[in-house]
């Protein structure tokens, strides 16, 4: 067993089974064992690949969506651009050179909200000389109208489960076995107050911190205007079934096998996204599909002219790039990954997204 799986046996030993979003923000942010703290997870040494490692493409569009954004919400100068839990710093460093290229002469404030001290020293690195500022959390952001980059943050972000028994829905929750091992259980009592429809044993994920997240930062939107951008793999229509997954060394694990060793992170619920954001007053943009936002956004021209510079080994690779954004198929992420905005009540139609 991990470290940290030893410390979560113990602690349930102690004070009895935990829920799924405790082992989650346990397994991920645990301040000495937690996944985040203690490596960079990315690339092909690490356990996953995101969009902005795979071409510089990804983030030059997101940077020219926020220039035409930033014209639609006043012009702010300077520009307050956040990035939530923004990896490498790949994504704004590309960004940020897309926005020089876009808007000369105008001042952007990059802020990102990251708590990995290994990430933060990475992100320090790509945007050296950008006057970047870091957070622990959107709390401690300065106020006015913000562009907000999200880009796969929400999916691990902590879940809770339920399952459904003829009793009603009992919580999902990590205890311990027999061998001491951890595993799955259920509360033995139902959850008061949880009424939704489902067949006997359908499982529900209720993604709890992703909609106090995101109804915070709609009603920051509403007051002060701005725009979230929202990509991620995930699901447009409410459903049961068990999206709780682990990754590393690129390949799926067992959640519960090494906890603090693993990437843990689950389809993201957009409908329920959009939901609690509109509650708030906020106006939804979408989702779309990743491809069909990218290619809207003008990843094809983009890919040309990069093309048009590169050498027969820069063309496959840039062929493939655009193939691995945008194909809709197995093992791309044009279909899988979805994009959402969230704006102020204001703001017409962006770019990327139909027209209403």
């Amino acid at each position: 067993m991990t470290p940290l799986g030893a410390e979560i046996a113990a602690l349930i030993r102690q004070n009895g089974p935990i829920g799924v979003d405790r082992y989650m923000a346990l397994c991920l942010g645990h301040p000495v064992h937690g996944y985040y703290r203690t490596r960079d997870p990315l690339g092909a040494q690490g356990d996953f690949t995101t969009a902005p490692e795979i071409s510089q493409m990804f983030g030059e569009l997101l940077g020219a969506w926020t220039a035409y954004v930033r014209g639609s919400i006043g012009a702010p100068d300077p520009l307050l651009l956040v990035e939530l839990g923004p990896g490498r710093g790949t994504l704004m460093a590309d960004a940020l050179r897309a926005l020089r290229a876009a808007l000369p002469g105008v001042r952007v404030a990059p802020h990102l909200v990251e708590t990995s001290p290994v990430l933060r020293a990475a992100q320090a690195r790509a945007l050296s000389g950008t006057g970047a500022v870091w957070h622990d959390s959107v709390d401690t952001l300065p106020e006015g109208p913000t562009i907000i980059l999200a880009n796969e943050f929400f999916d691990c972000l902590p879940v809770r489960q339920f399952e459904r028994r003829p009793s009603g829905w009992h919580e999902r929750q990590i205890g311990l076995d027999s061998a001491g091992g951890l595993a799955f259980g259920l509360s033995p009592e139902p959850v008061p107050g949880l009424v939704a429809d489902g067949p006997d044993g359908a499982l529900m994920s209720v993604p709890a911190a992703g909609l106090a997240l995101i109804r915070a930062l709609a009603r920051r939107l509403v007051s002060g205007g701005g725009a979230l951008l929202v990509v991620d793999y995930g699901h447009v229509r409410p459903g049961f079934g068990d999206t709780l997954q682990a990754l590393a060394g690129h390949r799926f694990a067992d959640p519960l096998a090494e906890p603090g060793e693993a990437d843990l992170t689950h389809h993201v619920d957009f409908a329920a996204l959009a939901q609690a954001a509109r509650a708030e007053g906020a106006a939804i943009h979408g989702p779309v599909d990743q491809g069909d936002f990218l290619a809207a956004l003008g990843l094809g021209a983009r890919a040309e002219r990069l093309r048009a510079r590169a050498n027969p080994a820069q063309v496959t690779a840039i062929d493939a790039a655009v193939t691995r954004l945008t194909d809709p198929g197995r093992g791309g992420m044009g279909r899988l990954f979805k994009v959402l905005a969230v704006s102020g009540p204001s703001l017409g139609p962006l770019p990327g997204f139909p027209a209403p």
